[in-house]
């Protein structure tokens, strides 16, 4: 935890008990959570969490690089604790359980492809691959066997 109290320290930002609340229900979870399902679980950590300091924390966190917004494949998006380092994310269909996986160089030709193409200088890109989870697609397999 050592590290995201010092990037909000090295921001100017104070370490508060409902931020605390907040980032470890993040880094508590493997799938991204929405603001309210934040809220819901930060509760148990800090009652006097509220759903505006949550949308408050999470967007400073992803300002600061702690937190990563996801879109799910519910056509919703929700939040991530990050790793050092640029990194992409798989998202089970099914469980919603997210895996971040390495990457920037591998996207270096097809940038340059696209900049080619269209003229525009790319400054920043969004990586998120779907698919199942080795359990759910186990499920799947037995389910199918039945």
């Amino acid at each position: 935890m050592i590290r995201w109290e010092q990037r909000l320290t090295d921001a100017g930002c104070r370490v508060t008990e409902p931020r605390r609340a907040v980032m470890q229900v993040l880094m508590n979870t493997q799938a991204p959570l929405a603001p309210l399902e934040i809220l819901e679980r930060g509760s148990a950590i800090h009652p006097r969490l509220g759903l505006v300091t949550v949308y408050r924390t999470v967007m400073l966190f992803e300002e600061l690089n702690l937190a990563y917004r996801v879109h799910r494949s519910d056509g919703c998006h929700g939040y991530v604790a990050t790793s050092p380092g640029h990194h992409h994310h798989i998202i089970c269909r099914q469980c919603g359980r997210t895996v971040e996986f390495p990457g920037s160089e591998d996207l270096d030709l097809l940038i340059q492809q696209v900049e080619q193409r269209t003229d525009y200088q790319v400054d920043d890109h969004l990586l998120q691959l779907f698919g199942l989870c080795p359990g759910c697609r186990r499920k799947e397999i037995q389910k199918d066997d039945e």
